[in-house]
Order: C-alpha cells, then sequence, then structure tokens
C-alpha cells in the first residue's frame, strides 16, 4: 500500500474519532455512565480502555519514531502478523466480544468525563506521531505489542491495530447509545 495513502487514511480516521468524543462532551454524565447490565462497560469505561492503551503505545512510538534514523519508503507492506492483528480489531456486524486483560479492564471505575479529554488529547499526540512518521520507515520501525514484548509489530501495522481498536470501541459506544435510547 502506498505509505502517503496509508497515512491520510489514518488521519482520517483519527479526526472522526476526535470529532465523535467532542460531541459526546456534551451529553449528561448519567448518560454516560449509563450500562446496560452489570458486566458491560459504559461510555466513560469505553473511553478509559482506550486510554489505558494509549497510555502504553503513545510514549513508545513517540520514542520510536525520534530515535530512528531510518529512511521514508513509498510502499507501507503490511506483516502477517500485524495484518491479522490491525482486521481483527474492526468492528463487524455481530461484534466478535473479545476477552480484555484485567489491566486495561475499566470496569466500575468511577470515572468523569476526563476520560473523555484525556482520549481527545491522546488523539491529538496520535495524529503528531502519525504526521512524524512520514519521516521515518513505516516498515523497519518496530513496536512492542501490549501482548509481550515479545512480539513486535511494524510502525504501519501498529498505527493500523491501535487505530482499529479505537474505532471498534466508538462502535461500541454508538450501538451503547442506540439501545441507551430504546430502553
Amino acid at each position: 500500500m502506498n505509505s502517503e495513502l496509508l497515512l491520510q487514511n489514518l488521519i482520517e480516521d483519527t479526526r472522526k474519532a476526535i470529532n465523535q468524543a467532542e460531541k459526546l462532551m456534551n451529553v449528561d454524565l448519567n448518560s454516560l455512565k449509563w450500562r446496560q447490565n452489570e458486566t458491560s462497560w459504559n461510555i466513560l469505561e469505553c473511553f478509559e480502555h482506550l486510554n489505558l492503551y494509549g497510555d502504553f503505545y503513545l510514549p513508545q512510538m513517540e520514542s520510536k519514531i525520534e530515535n530512528s534514523n531510518t529512511k521514508a519508503e513509498l510502499e507501507f507492506n503490511s506483516g502477517i502478523l500485524g495484518n491479522y492483528f490491525a482486521k481483527s480489531m474492526l468492528p463487524k456486524a455481530k461484534l466478535n466480544k473479545m476477552k480484555t486483560f484485567k489491566d486495561k479492564n475499566p470496569l466500575n471505575l468511577n470515572l468523569d468525563k476526563k476520560v473523555i479529554d484525556k482520549f481527545i488529547n491522546q488523539q491529538i499526540k496520535l495524529l503528531e506521531l502519525i504526521n512524524k512518521s512520514r519521516n521515518v520507515s513505516l516498515n523497519k520501525v518496530k513496536i512492542e505489542t501490549s501482548i509481550t514484548s515479545l512480539i513486535s509489530l511494524k510502525l504501519g501495522d501498529t498505527f493500523q491495530f491501535y487505530i482499529n481498536h479505537i474505532i471498534r470501541h466508538l462502535y461500541q459506544i454508538d450501538r451503547l447509545q442506540v439501545v441507551m435510547k430504546n430502553t
């Protein structure tokens, strides 16, 4: 895939995420804390889950981009594992449930709208990193996964995986709002 086209798509998806989060800042706190059942996440918990992943990936991506002496290439070639991880995150018509790691599960935390602010700030940082990545190799810069430090993904795959994970949970938030309106 053309590297510039990939980066443009990532920027577009990130801007959409920021816009959706900004709209939710106008929703009342009770609605943001509404949950379908005792084991499902509310809207704020979805954002906190994303923030926990942002806390893991964003500093690492920033460090790797800033310390890389690689050169940008015209083409990005997704790795087998990276492509699989990225595609597995995309929402499907019937969302496939995934088990969340305990340290990334925000269920029943006492949260407020600050988690949405933090999410927006993380997305702004992500836009900055995507732009900075134009100067490095999306193929050669490697990012450790949150699963294990033994698995690293290409920077281009990490961006796709990370942003698809965000898209997945924003889709979950959309579905939550629909269910809430119908109850």
